[in-house]
């Protein structure tokens, strides 16, 4: 008798950041896998600031990252889920039928928490728009804008910076406003930058930390202006303002499709293997998901988490291919890396719990260890499309 051949797992991927890719990679020997994103090419997304300063290049050809790997890329956006078919609705027509949903679609600046007058709020939703300046359709994005901007418009802020000198105001003392106001005041000395929080900035560092970075920002001549609350733009008085604070979770089409998310942050409500609470069969990762491990608590959103969880999902999903009980994840956090122009940095050490130690490593060689950090991102998606049996052996990447 002729044995039947086991069809594959059919696994579709939402999002192709640094979690989508990730899971995607590791995924690839073993399911039959199509990632679903607009854009053709891969943002490195912890150097948009760089990229608002002058920075040529932030992003990598998706197709050369996915060569070889036989994993299909669609390039267009997810408009509905439907969990009782295994369905997925796309814009360009196509329905994408899947054994296995991964959820990656991370987050974006919500500027619905602003009021910047005399700008065009709507055409500031930049989620999944090309970076270079173009929309998904290919037709040039809306912008630059009059006065506001976000880490997602960074082509477009630096044009304006370019066209300056002026006044910026950058909105929000967490890493994004810190490592912002420092590149661009850096490489645009001629703007006066400011940097407007409501409470202390860098609020998740610890005192010496913050001390490095009041030092640094002052150097570079920024203003700090400490529990100064923002209600609009107007408020901001600048000639430009940088938004910076407001994350959310693209966790809007989960939520429409029925999946429980939280009511707070948007993000998909996970169990510890990172599975839908409401929908076993789709998995979570990156900013998307509402993770959290018994030593760190709720993971945040950044790159650090992204690609363990993002590993974690594909690892998740082969075991269960296997018969076997996908295991929790296994996540602690270990340092925080801020950039403070080129030529500077901080290092700050932290608990398994992502509070600061006092330890921290600044300048020139924080600035080192911080570019390796960002770099090691990348090298470790292209180890994975090489050699995806071997991720999960990394330190800090895991099964």
């Amino acid at each position: 008798m002729k044995s039947v051949a086991r069809q594959r797992l059919r696994v579709v991927v939402l999002g192709g950041g640094y979690a989508g890719t990730m899971a995607a990679l590791r995924l690839a020997p073993y399911a039959q896998v199509t990632l679903v994103d607009p854009s053709d090419r891969f943002t490195e997304r912890v150097r948009l600031h760089e990229l608002a300063a002058g920075r040529p290049v932030v992003d990598h050809s998706r197709a050369a990252m996915l060569h070889g790997t036989g994993i299909e890329h669609l390039a267009a956006r997810a408009t509905a889920l439907d969990p009782d078919a295994r369905a997925v609705h796309t814009d360009c027509g196509r329905t994408l039928l899947y054994d296995r949903l991964v959820y990656t679609l991370g987050s974006h600046t919500d500027l619905r928490s602003a009021d910047l007058r005399g700008t065009d709020v709507r055409s500031a939703d930049v989620r999944g728009a090309d970076l270079r300046g173009t929309g998904p359709s290919g037709a040039p994005a809306r912008g630059p804008w009059d006065r506001a901007f976000t880490a997602e418009s960074a082509v477009a802020l630096h044009k304006r910076l370019r066209d300056g000198p002026g006044t910026l105001a950058v909105v929000g003392g967490g890493l994004t406003g810190i490592e912002m106001a420092a590149e661009i005041a850096e490489s645009h000395p001629g703007w006066q930058v400011r940097l407007l929080t409501g409470g202390v900035i860098g609020a998740g560092l610890s005192a010496r930390g913050r001390e490095h970075v009041r030092t640094v920002l002052d150097r570079l001549h920024v203003r700090v202006e400490e529990g100064r609350r923002v209600a609009d733009g107007d408020d901001a008085d600048a000639d430009a303002v940088l938004w910076t604070g407001a994350m959310t979770a693209a966790g809007g089409l989960a939520r429409d499709a029925g999946l429980d998310t939280d009511p707070v942050t948007g993000r998909i409500l996970v169990d510890g293997a990172l599975r839908s609470a409401s929908h076993p069969d789709v998995y979570a990762a990156g900013d998307a998901a509402a993770a959290r491990t018994p030593r760190a608590g709720a993971l945040r959103m950044a790159c650090a988490t992204a690609l363990p969880t993002g590993s974690h999902v594909a690892g998740a999903i082969i075991a269960e291919s296997r018969g076997a009980a996908p295991r929790p994840l296994s996540y602690t956090f270990f340092v925080q890396c801020v950039s403070l122009g080129r030529h500077d940095g901080l290092i700050q050490s932290l608990r398994a719990d992502d509070t600061p130690r006092e330890r921290v490593l600044t300048g020139r060689p924080a600035a080192r260890v911080k570019e390796q950090v960002v770099r090691n991102a990348v090298r470790v998606l292209r180890l994975a499309a090489r050699r995806p049996d071997v991720v999960g052996l990394i330190p800090g990447i895991g099964r």
